[in-house]
């Protein structure tokens, strides 16, 4: 009788032991969706700027569908150009808590830079970090919030702070590769982790 009272004791010590450790770590490692493309098809729309601002003939487009996102166009190098990008719209997110985004997507086997703006200016620093896909593979992306650089215009700039993320205006993609032709990037999902 005694034996089982301190195995029924130990078994319950043991599940609220497992029961803290499972709430301990939802907690720390809970992420913030700020995009889920597979479940929210009504997105409002993600603006385009190609380097058509600058005389450039690259194009691209942004497109919704029930399984996620789709960027694509073609890049072109004449007139000086060579790059294309979508944001997101203007929107506050407040990622104080949090260290890196983590984006989901399908790619063309080229290099992509991930986009953030903390300002709604179209004259203000850029902060950017690239990855490379993998043709036709699903990958997650981890962006710690310290490796972006901060650019204006495509250039890295100097005397900026680094990227605030209490500040996060939009989000975005860029293709500037120096490589023409069409490309195409799929997402899933743009989300925050601590």
């Amino acid at each position: 009788m005694k034996n089982n009272f301190f195995t029924v004791l130990r078994q319950f010590a043991m599940l609220a032991w497992i029961c803290l450790t499972l709430t301990m770590n939802a907690e720390t490692t809970s992420d913030k969706i700020l995009f889920d493309f597979t479940t929210n098809t009504d997105s409002p729309a993600w603006q385009i700027v190609n380097d058509d601002v600058m005389g450039g003939v690259s194009t691209s487009r942004f497109e919704v569908f029930p399984n996620g996102a789709v960027f694509s166009g073609s890049v072109s190098l004449e007139n000086k150009g060579g790059f294309a990008s979508v944001r997101s719209p203007p929107a506050s997110h407040n990622l104080t808590d949090f260290y890196a985004y983590v984006v989901r997507v399908r790619g063309d086997g080229r290099r992509y830079k991930f986009t953030v703006r903390t300002s709604t200016g179209f004259d203000t620093p850029v902060y950017q970090s690239f990855f490379t896909t993998r043709r036709g593979e699903w990958e997650e992306h981890k962006l710690p919030f310290k490796d972006f650089v901060p650019t204006f215009r495509g250039r890295v700039i100097a005397d900026v702070p680094p990227l605030n993320p209490a500040k996060v205006s939009s989000v975005g993609f860029l293709i500037a590769d120096k490589h023409d032709g069409p490309f195409r990037l799929e997402i899933s999902s743009i989300r925050a982790v601590k």
